[in-house]
């Protein structure tokens, strides 16, 4: 029906998981990046599967009512902001939309039980969110200019692609990331600290990551690099100018990998972390934790999970994938015990310093596997906070034969959170309620909460567990 090259009109109805338009052409559904639900375009048929294909926009012929204007220049090289030309009210739609999708035909739940059980997604207060990221990496490399000379640049790589797309002020970070970046660029110039090459393996400067504690105004430096630098008083003269910044650590990583840390940091200059606080709780952030990238929006998920909880000081929690202890020490406030559980033993280091500081003393941390970590009591909650994989199924068999009261179960993933679901619910749980939270405007990604009570009415799914999540993302309203 449809050939390469050929030109179509298309009327956007909806976005995928990734954020692209959908539109169909004589009933054949196309992926168009770059396109807002209501626009009116044409585009160039780029790539044909058997039930659907891929196409690239031409023109605009209408424009969506809810087309706005990106702000950042760079934002479609980039990539990393999908939705920037999205209102920020229909991005809460959308996002509604992909919690709500995934649990009507991952999870098997009904229309009735969804509309039951689906809370308002809770979004930031302003209109038009940027500048609310407290972390960045930003990899180095080179381009050449419109001069023809070669330049030293800092940047992002393109979707899904190595091509380092120039960004000297992304607007989802703080301002001081473009004083900071400007500050490393010449100075590796003057030092001759050149940018690693992920072909040849030789360079120097791999990665610049950026952190700021919001509430502290505390900024750490950390660069990842191939091989010593060259220069190191200059680099304090000159970093130890932008205010704020309380520390420089440098990480070292000299495998040919994409992974961007290597095993070894160390404070160079100044502290080895920064300060921030959620709530009334203090953090020790260091350049390797994990710690949410939104801290307004972080403080409104935990309270969340805090009333799904439903603590009243006699309960014992777990809390599985921990991390540095951020939710942990958010309950231990209100229950009789907290046990976290994390793989990574620098992580659980860093959450027995985090209670240390809050003088919290009824949380314990452990490093292990979740689904393998059998602890000494037995509890009434559990919280899991898992990558975006979601649960392995081993996990979910711990939770179901552990029987707690209630699971609360926060996902950066729909598709996953679904699946996971779709289990528990097949044993003796039930949601109760679903709220997404949007942590990272301007992007297709979303968290959820969820609380899951037991010992009530069975929903049976009708969901097969073995569903390809990938094949869910590509696929999703193509039918």
């Amino acid at each position: 029906m449809f050939q390469k090259n050929d030109e179509i009109e298309l009327v956007i109805e909806d976005l995928s998981t990734d954020g692209e338009g959908i539109g169909k052409a004589d009933g054949f559904t196309f992926f168009v990046k770059d396109t807002v639900p209501g626009d009116h375009i044409t585009a160039t048929v780029m790539k044909l599967k058997k039930t659907y294909g891929y196409a690239k926009l031409q023109e605009i012929k209408k424009a969506s009512a809810d087309r706005v204007e990106a702000q950042c220049p760079v934002a479609k090289q980039c990539g990393g902001c999908t939705l920037q030309e999205m209102s920020y009210p229909a991005q809460l739609r959308f996002k509604e939309t992909l919690v709500r999708n995934a649990l009507l035909r991952i999870a098997g739940f009904s229309e009735d039980q969804v509309d039951l059980i689906m809370q308002p997604i809770i979004g930031m207060e302003d209109s038009s969110p940027f500048r609310y990221r407290n972390k960045a990496l930003f990899p180095v490399g080179s381009t050449v200019g419109q001069d023809d000379q070669t330049h030293l640049t800092a940047g992002f790589y393109a979707a899904r692609t190595h091509s380092l797309i120039p960004v000297d002020d992304c607007l989802l970070g703080i301002e001081e990331n473009k004083e900071i970046l400007e500050r490393i660029l010449v100075w590796m110039e003057a030092e001759e600290n050149e940018p690693y090459d992920e072909e040849s393996g030789e360079g120097c400067i791999r990665h610049i990551m950026i952190r700021k504690g919001f509430q502290t105004g505390e900024i750490l430096v950390c660069l990842v690099i191939n091989r010593p630098i060259q220069g190191g008083e200059a680099l304090i003269d000159t970093l130890s100018k932008v205010p704020g910044l309380v520390g420089i650590s440098l990480n070292f990583n000299q495998k040919k990998t994409n992974v961007i840390f290597g095993d070894r940091t160390f404070s160079f200059w100044g502290k080895p972390s920064v300060m921030d606080t959620i709530g009334d709780v203090k953090f020790e952030i260091s350049a390797q934790s994990f710690f949410q990238v939104n801290p307004v929006q972080t403080e409104k998920l935990y309270q969340k999970v805090l009333e799904y909880a439903t603590l009243t000081g006699k309960e014992i929690v777990w809390d599985l994938f921990c991390g540095i202890g951020t939710i942990s020490l958010f309950l231990a406030k209100q229950a009789k015990k907290v046990y976290g559980v994390e793989m990574v033993p620098q992580a659980v280091e860093d959450a027995k310093k985090n209670a240390r500081i809050n003088g919290i003393k009824n949380a314990v941390f452990y490093t292990g596997k979740a689904e393998e970590k059998y602890l000494s009591e037995k509890p009434d909650v559990i919280v899991i906070d898992p990558p975006r994989k979601g649960c392995e199924l081993k996990l979910l068999y711990t939770i179901c034969e552990t029987a707690p009261k209630r699971i609360v179960y926060v996902s950066c993933d729909p598709a996953t959170l679904a699946r996971d679901l779709a289990f528990l619910c097949e044993n003796d749980y039930r949601p109760e309620e679903v709220t997404p939270v949007d942590m990272f405007p301007m992007t297709r990604h979303v968290e959820t909460v969820v609380l899951l009570g037991k010992n009530v009415t069975r929903s049976k799914s009708h969901v097969d567990l073995g569903l390809d999540v990938e094949d869910y993302y590509r696929i999703k309203d193509s039918e």
